[in-house]
């Protein structure tokens, strides 16, 4: 089962413990770049190997036990095994299947407040909130980069980076305009108002991906600042980045020193330079706009958060999701797996 993609890793493997390869920095990476690729896709088999194994040896028992409880409590067994590897198969045509390049890479997201005014800023950072649940059901791992906060408690832009196998090719589809139709809690009146916020997925792009030239950019510094733009250091430890090729500006005050918050900044900016260009290489392949729509156009409506039917609608999929709480608490996995479908097919 799956032996050409065991034997295909094992190769790569075996390259990248070749003292030769070390000479090559540019063959180096690109093997190592390989080897992160497929190291998920394995993991996956490996998993799906033992619970096919485990599966087989709940069954024997089963035929085998004479005793009532026993039998019924390995038929229990039996059944929660089923169910893992109908979900691990799931994943592995998932890893089988990218729909790009840097499916496999980890993800930066940006999260910014629409129309609405503070009721926007409240629901960018539900949805902040909704996404970092989610990568802890994944065992993912998440970075603040940048932040910038409204005094009633709600995020008027918030920048993160989510680490983790696959993690680009996952949430890549989550980008879009997310409109929620709710009963602000300010709202006196009892009216529902409807306030937006956009999303942007980025994959997380490496040094050897996007160069970057000293002369193409200018780097300005100024002291961090807090809710309602008041100053809460004297030292010019915050960084914001210009690109002067593509006009691109990346700032950057969340860490504690200026050299962090550079490192920062410049990480985010090849990110979106290697975004942008995947966007040219896709609108070259295709002029289809499921193509674009997988680029991550900031300008589509992709989900209505509807509080009062307790509803949650993806667009792109045509379906919906009840029980808002438990959505906004993480469990999105069925409508990423959904979504991930309706552009495969």
């Amino acid at each position: 089962m799956h032996e050409d993609i065991k034997t295909k890793f094992a190769e790569i493997e075996a390259r990248l413990s070749d003292p030769e390869l070390q000479k090559d920095s540019k063959e180096l990476i690109k093997v190592s770049q390989a080897h992160a690729a497929m190291k998920n896709l394995v993991q996956l088999i490996a998993t799906e190997e033992r619970l096919i194994s485990e599966i087989e040896g709940s069954r024997t028992l089963i035929a085998q036990e004479t005793d009532p409880e026993m039998k019924t409590m390995a038929e229990e067994e039996l059944s929660s095994l089923e169910a893992q590897l109908e979900k691990i198969k799931e994943e592995i045509e998932d890893e089988k299947h990218p729909q790009g390049p840097n499916d496999h890479k980890n993800a930066i997201i940006e999260i910014r407040a629409g129309t609405g005014g503070d009721e926007a800023a409240i629901f960018a950072g539900d949805l902040f909130r909704m996404y970092v649940r989610y990568c802890e059901r994944r065992g993912w791992k998440t970075e603040m980069i940048d932040s910038s906060s409204v005094s009633t408690g709600g995020l008027k832009e918030v920048i993160f980076t989510v680490k983790g196998p696959g993690a680009f090719g996952q949430l890549k589809y989550e980008a879009g305009t997310h409109r929620v139709q709710r009963v602000p809690e300010t709202e006196k009146q009892g009216r529902i108002h409807t306030s937006t916020a956009t999303a942007v997925v980025l994959p997380e792009a490496e040094e050897v991906d996007v160069e970057i030239k000293a002369a193409d950019i200018r780097v300005d510094t100024f002291c961090s600042s807090g809710p309602g733009g008041q100053s809460v250091n004297t030292t010019y430890s915050a960084i914001r980045i210009l690109h002067l090729p593509t006009g691109l500006i990346v700032s950057c005050q969340d860490q504690k020193s200026q050299h962090q918050n550079r490192e920062k900044a410049m990480q985010v900016l090849r990110s979106r330079l290697l975004a942008k260009q995947e966007e040219e290489r896709l609108a070259e392949e295709s002029s289809t706009r499921k193509t674009q729509v997988g680029g991550g156009d900031r300008s589509d409506k992709v989900k209505t958060y509807n509080y009062p039917q307790d509803r949650m609608t993806d667009h792109r999929a045509g379906q919906s999701w009840h029980n808002l709480s438990t959505i906004m608490d993480g469990d999105i996995e069925e409508v990423i797996k959904a979504v991930k479908k309706a552009f495969r097919s």
